[in-house]
């Protein structure tokens, strides 16, 4: 047979072998994984009637993700920090024997955003507070060095600069329109991961006295915000940037809090203008009042700041403030606490004239104050020197205090407070300097005592104290 008949011959045979081979995988091969048929596959999604305000939600923070995240920068930076040797350092002959002391060269990330086409960047004072260099890292990988601008510790906002031209701005919205429950977004670079996004919810408005700064109004917020998301922005579904990310209670999960942006604009600026920081200055030290206080004074609420010294010559002097006012409000603006009062001054500007609601003996007025510059503020007058005093022999009054008449009669003088006493458990303490008695003046131990035995046993009053350089009010019930 030659190679003609052969072939002629085999050709059947190998055609009749590849159907049976064919035959066979189709029926005993699946294919290895199904791929959806929105991408060109033949099997369903598993749910094919999606709701169309999640599908819109879903493209709204997409949305947000494209337009803002060019705006957003990571920072890092090189700091210098000097190395403790607890031990030896002290003695004045280390650095001959082991030379200048030891430093340390520490890193550390952070993020900001852009508010200038040429290079305007706005963070927190706490991350490029200290450092030696600066980097800045846009969207596009684009890395600058950096310059800082100016920062303020007291609300933790810092500018820094870099040169560059046609960059990407952030919008700025508006914090004071903030509603709890409404959409939160945050994109930073935590933990170094840069162009991070989290999705969370306005958690708390005006959260004050946590410690974290000097000037405090935070949203609080539970879209994610990790170390390195500090000075990052927290936006809206709009893109608008309504915060500044920078702290977060370590202790729990979900809890980070965001300077408002409201806040934040005139402190940065001012940044950018000169460098630094200058607030209004009242001229008042001042406490808060509580329910005690409230119903001393004739209050409805425990809310404003009471004065408990006014600054000698100051502006509120000037305007007649007195001692044992209580602040009720500012502009227009209920003063809620000291630290409300404090903020709300502050953000007024200097020289601007502004009007106080003020409570005095049981009514309500209104005072015109022309604020000065912080900056020039007069430190307050010291106290008449007094050594410690041993504790002496002697009687314990209704409040449970033993008193003595301080030196030029200027009050008098705390030399023992009874525990347990209304007093002592008050907050009144050995070496406190009492000055008056429901507002009148106790020159005297005569005075201060003719003052407890008016009240008598069962009756409430309130003691103005001096503290070292600090005047503070107390309100107890004489038992």
């Amino acid at each position: 047979m030659n190679a003609q008949s052969r072939m002629l011959f085999l050709l059947p045979i190998l055609l009749i072998c590849a159907l049976l081979l064919g035959g066979c995988k189709g029926k005993n091969e699946a294919p290895l994984f199904l791929e959806s048929n929105r991408k060109g596959g033949e099997a369903d999604a598993p749910v094919k009637d999606v709701p169309t305000d999640i599908l819109a939600t879903q493209k709204a923070f997409s949305n947000v993700s494209k337009k803002v995240t060019p705006s957003v920068v990571n920072i890092s930076t090189v700091s210098r920090k000097k190395v403790i040797q607890p031990f030896f350092e002290a003695n004045p002959f280390f650095e001959d024997f082991f030379g200048a002391p030891q430093t340390r060269r520490d890193k550390s990330l952070g993020s900001g955003f852009l508010i200038s086409k040429d290079g305007y960047i706005v963070t927190n004072d706490h991350v490029v507070r200290d450092a030696e260099s600066i980097q800045v890292k846009l969207s596009n990988d684009k890395v600058y060095d950096a310059k800082v601008v100016g920062g303020d510790q007291k609300t933790d906002i810092a500018v820094i600069k870099i040169t560059a031209a046609d960059l990407p701005v952030a919008v700025l919205g508006d914090s004071d329109k903030l509603e709890v429950g409404q959409w939160a977004i945050a994109i930073g670079n935590p933990f170094g991961l840069d162009r991070t996004m989290t999705v969370g919810v306005i958690s708390a408005t005006g959260r004050t006295n946590m410690g974290i700064e000097t000037y405090e109004n935070f949203i609080q917020t539970d879209a994610s915000i990790n170390p390195g998301n500090s000075g990052g922005p927290l936006l809206n579904v709009y893109g608008e940037v309504i915060g500044i990310n920078t702290a977060i209670v370590a202790a729990g999960q979900g809890i980070g809090f965001a300077i408002p942006v409201n806040m934040a604009k005139p402190v940065f600026a001012q940044l950018i203008q000169k460098g630094s920081v200058s607030r209004g200055y009242l001229g008042v030290t001042i406490q808060p009042v509580t329910e005690e206080l409230a119903q001393s004074f004739g209050l409805k609420q425990a809310k404003g700041a009471l004065v408990n010294d006014v600054i000698k010559g100051g502006p509120a002097d000037k305007a007649g403030v007195r001692q044992g006012d209580v602040i009720t409000g500012l502009n227009g603006s209920d003063v809620k606490d000291p630290s409300h009062l404090q903020r709300l001054v502050g953000e007024a500007g200097i020289g601007k004239s502004v009007k106080i609601s003020i409570f005095r003996d049981g009514k309500a007025l209104e005072l015109a104050i022309t604020l000065a510059s912080a900056d020039k503020a007069p430190k307050q007058p010291p106290t008449a020197e007094r050594g410690a005093r041993p504790q002496q022999e002697g009687e314990a009054d209704l409040l449970g205090l033993t008193v003595e008449n301080a030196e030029q009669g200027s009050g008098v003088v705390v030399i023992d407070a009874l525990r347990g006493g209304a007093a002592a458990e008050a907050g009144i303490k050995r070496g406190d300097v009492i000055m008056s008695v429901n507002r009148k003046r106790t020159a005297t131990t005569a005075e201060y005592a003719r003052a407890i035995q008016q009240v008598g046993r069962g009756g409430s009053l309130t003691v103005l104290v001096r503290r070292g350089d600090a005047s503070i009010y107390f309100a107890l019930r004489v038992r």
